[in-house]
């Protein structure tokens, strides 16, 4: 068992499944484009819901998103098509924590499961009164799968970080 590089290492953790969310989703005629398929902008709302319950599972406080490093479409679903979301913390920082969703779709009539989507997604915890971020307890990894997670998470953090300190086109600096 490992605890991951949280400055709350001396408080309790929780693992990843104590908070890990699943979701479905029925894709319905009003959330679909001109091709019968579920809107990119829908599917990234539900993993934003599915990532929210993830994260304020984990620190029991308001949380909010502060970025989504990375969104791919693999694949569309299909109106009358099952979304499948599975929401897993990968990394726990001071106030921070990312959170991997997958997507996947589902046919009712054959049961058929195809993967559709990923997205990591960082949200920030909030004390309730004052909106300031606030330390989250440290998570603790159980399993290799786990821990490579977490290592290339602290890499993703790592490259978001940079990429918030590089200076922007046209700005000064």
């Amino acid at each position: 068992m490992t605890v991951s590089g949280s400055p709350m290492a001396g408080r309790p953790g929780q693992t990843v499944r104590d908070s890990a969310a699943e979701m479905a989703q029925l894709v319905l005629p009003h959330e679909a484009n001109v091709h019968g398929t579920v809107l990119g902008g829908t599917v990234m709302h539900w993993i934003d819901l599915a990532a929210a319950v993830v994260a304020a599972r984990h620190c029991r406080s308001p949380v909010v998103t502060a970025a989504i490093d990375e969104m791919s479409f693999l694949a569309p679903i299909q109106v009358g098509q099952l979304a499948l979301l599975h929401g897993r913390l990968t990394l726990v920082y001071t106030s921070s924590m990312e959170i991997r969703v997958d997507v996947d779709s589902e046919d009712l009539m054959s049961g058929e499961r195809r993967h559709t989507s990923t997205a990591f997604v960082t949200f920030v915890a909030l004390d309730p009164v004052t909106r300031r971020p606030i330390e989250v307890p440290p998570l603790v990894l159980e399993t290799d799968d786990e821990r490579a997670e977490h290592a290339r998470a602290l890499e993703r953090r790592r490259h978001r970080l940079a990429r918030r300190a590089a200076p922007r086109p046209g700005s000064p600096g």
